[in-house]
Formats: structure tokens, sequence, C-alpha cells
């Protein structure tokens, strides 16, 4: 069977978008609760009730749900509404009007996720208009503070509220945008994320004249051991299920990729010298995915030094480390430690900011096979590959509960994808109209038929 778009909601999750843009939902501070509040307005008129959780003044996040008989598992409809900082000097337009222009509505949030939260208020919307009869409860949350770590949000809905959010099933961000290779459609869905290992590094010395730097022992010479031994460690290379499932999805479509991404996957130790020629090619996915084969350490903030002429004591440096599914933080910070054992180690001190574990759910399940049919239905020729998102979301909390999540925010590269990619966190982010009406039609099929 042949499915349709659903062109008739064009206008409809357009002007939703845009009103959800224009609620300045900018994390720090977040006040999310205004845009939950939005929302409960706009469900109630399809009959919905909703209720709003707040984790602190302001801070709310909705959820409602749409009755099942109990046959069939639940499933969870997840977003956040929380966006990163936009300073509009940078854009084109103003990053908070909701602008619709060009067949785009831009926007911060247009991508993450504001988009996909349009998307899925949509799906239950509709149906409930088409009198579906799901045999499990669908459940919708759109929720706070993801982008500070979600434990203001997701977080503390499964602490609090576990029988409200809980779901065998949970389709949230991170995947689901196409890789065009070759005329062909790649669609990815997030099976993996990596973990967050945030510390802080204290290098010590011993403060002096800056006129006579040998009699001191300057800090921030220590720090720059540190931050040369751990900015260009390369950790060693591991496949993940997800990762090697993609890489060979990858090689299937694409000729120039084939030999090296086979001879990757035979031998990883080998993945830096093939990745170096990818990248003379193609360097966005060229270091794409090399970060997914390791854990990785950037240096991102450094901090020393109180005067010019004295040398100093004490020099702090941040590092933002990710770590695979199989690894756990104590023994990434273990492995860094080791690298640190020739710059007197009993001279710095560490401290943890955060740290999340990593998490991974399995592609052979009815929902995964379910994504795989309704998007063959829509583009016969398009393949699917799960993909291990290298930053991080929500789902870890559900994947911890034992919930299946796939990240499957369905959409076309209608921008060169590297662009798009870009715009996330980026300036003049934006989402297509016809992704929009692209990507609820797509999810809606999805969830009716795994529901029915």
């Amino acid at each position: 069977m042949h499915v349709q778009l659903l062109r008739e909601i064009e206008e409809e999750i357009t002007n939703l978008l845009s009103d959800l843009i224009r609620i300045n939902t900018t994390n720090p501070p977040g006040n999310e609760t205004q845009a939950a509040k939005y929302l409960a307005e706009t469900l109630e008129k399809d009959g919905f009730k909703c209720e709003l959780f707040e984790s602190a003044h302001g801070r709310g996040s909705l959820i409602t749900r749409l009755k099942g008989t109990g046959e069939k598992p639940n499933l969870l409809l997840l977003s956040h509404l929380d966006v990163v900082a936009a300073n509009p000097k940078e854009w084109s337009v103003d990053p908070f009007a909701g602008l619709v222009k060009d067949g785009f509505v831009w926007g911060r949030g247009a991508l993450d996720m504001k988009s996909m939260t349009a998307m899925e208020v949509m799906v239950m919307k509709l149906l409930k208009r088409n009198n579906v009869k799901p045999k499990g409860d669908i459940i919708l949350a759109a929720t706070a503070d993801e982008e500070k770590g979600g434990e203001a949000g997701a977080g503390w809905l499964v602490s609090n509220y576990p029988k409200k959010i809980r779901a065998d099933y949970v389709i949230n961000e991170g995947g689901g945008l196409a890789i065009p290779i070759n005329g062909k459609n790649i669609y990815t869905v997030q099976t993996a994320e990596k973990g967050i290992l945030w510390f802080k590094v204290k290098a010590k010395g011993r403060p002096g004249h800056g006129s006579v730097p040998g009699a001191a022992d300057n800090a921030i010479l220590r720090m720059n051991k540190v931050v040369e031994k751990l900015g260009n460690h390369r950790s060693k290379i591991s496949l993940v299920p997800t990762v090697k499932q993609f890489l060979s999805e990858i090689a299937k479509e694409n000729k120039v990729a084939q030999q090296a991404l086979s001879l990757l996957l035979q031998n990883p130790e080998l993945g830096d010298h093939i990745l170096d020629q990818v990248a003379q090619k193609d360097k966005a996915m060229a270091e794409e995915i090399r970060a997914m084969l390791r854990m990785t350490i950037a240096p991102t903030i450094i901090h020393g030094g109180v005067k010019e002429n004295i040398i100093p004591s004490e020099c702090d440096a941040v590092f933002d480390c990710r770590i695979l599914p199989g690894q756990n933080p104590t023994d990434a910070l273990d492995e860094i430690k080791g690298l640190l054992r020739d710059v007197d180690l009993e001279k710095l001190g560490f401290e943890t900011i955060q740290a999340n574990e990593p998490s991974e759910s399995p592609t052979n399940t009815p929902l995964y096979e379910q994504i795989i049919n309704v998007l063959k239905e829509f583009e016969p020729d398009c393949s699917v590959a799960p993909i291990l998102l290298t930053g991080g979301t929500d789902s870890r909390f559900f994947r911890k509960m034992g919930s299946i999540c796939y990240g499957f925010q369905p959409m076309r590269a209608d921008l060169p994808y590297g662009e798009i990619l870009k715009m996330t966190h980026g300036i003049d982010e934006r989402i297509s109209i016809e992704n929009l009406v692209f990507g609820t039609s797509v999810l809606y099929n999805v969830v009716e038929k795994f529901m029915t």
C-alpha cells in the first residue's frame, strides 16, 4: 500500500512550531512552563487531559496520554521544550520571532527540537481525530531542561513520577535525518549515545617573580603538558554494535566509501589511517565517524594566573570527555590519570563536574521493523541505519529504566547535509515546511501501525 503525505496539516503545524519558537525557553533559565501551558491549551482543544509538573518555579513539563486497551506495550513520544542561547547579532532573522519565509520556519529550536514537539503533538491530535483505538497507551511528554542535562526535566520526572512516564518504547530526538548518498537516502535511527565525563584538572605549582622563572614552579607550564597529553590522545578504537551496523549500511550504499569502511570493519586498529584518507574527501563525515569509534577528550575551558609579573601557583582546565557504550566514567577517569603519570601526578587535582553513563538499545525489535517498513512505503529505495549519537539526550534516563529508545525525527536533507548539522545550536536554525509535513506523516504512520 502507498502512504500519502498529510498535506492538510501544513498550515496547522507551521503555526504550531512558529508559536512555540516565539515562547523564549532559552536554558538557563528555561521558563518552559509557558511553552507547556501553550501545548496544554492546544491539546485540550482536541479533548486531551494534560498534566503540568514543575520541578521548580517556571520549570514545567507536560504529560498527556491516549489510553490503550493494554494488549500492546506502551509508547512514549518524548521531546524537550528548552533551547540553547542564540545571539541575535549573529542571525539574519530574529531567532525568537518564529518567522515563516522561503518555505522554512526560522528560529532557535526549529531543529532542536521544537519541530519534533510540534510533530508529536500533531500525531496525538490526528490519532484522536481519526478515532484510532490503540492497543497500548500512547504518552506524550514535553519536558524541561534537556539542554542542561535534563535533571530538572526528564530525569526529575523519572525519579518523581515514574508511573506517569514509564513506557516500553520511547521515540525521542537524535536521529531520523536522511544521509543522501548517490541519489538515495539512508535514514538514521539513534539507537545509542555516548556518556559524558566532564572533569576539571587543577595543576599546582609554586609562585615566584616573573623575572626569575627558574626559581618558581609554573602551574601553567604543568597544565600545558596536561592539555598537550589529553588533547592529542587517541584512545583505543572500539566498535559497538550500533556503529558496526551503521558502517555496514553506509558501505552498502556508497561505492567510494565501501572499500574504506569494509577495511575499517575488518581492522578497527587501522581506523585512524583509513579515516585520514576519507577526510581528504569529506572531513565532516570522517570526524563524525572517528568520534563514534572511541572515547574522546577535548579541553574546553582554561584559567590561570593573577598578574603579569607573578608566576602562577595554580591553573585549572576543564575537559569534555565522551565515552562509548560499554565504558563507564570511573574507568575513563582512571585511564586519564594513567596518561598523566609523568606529569607529576601528585601536583594535579581532579574533580568530576558531571558524569552520565552511555546507553544503547537493540535494533531487533518490532518498533525498529515498523520504522523501516513505513519509510520504505514513503520511499521504496531508501535504507535505514542505526546511529550512535556522540552527544547525549534524555533517552538515557529511559534506557536506564529498561525502555527501548529510538531517536527518530524523520527528515530529508533539503539543504546540504553538513549545513543542517551546523544549524543545530548554530546560526539561522530553520526547518522546511515540507519536512514538517513529511516528518509528521512518517511518524503518524509508524505510531498508528505499531500501536493498533
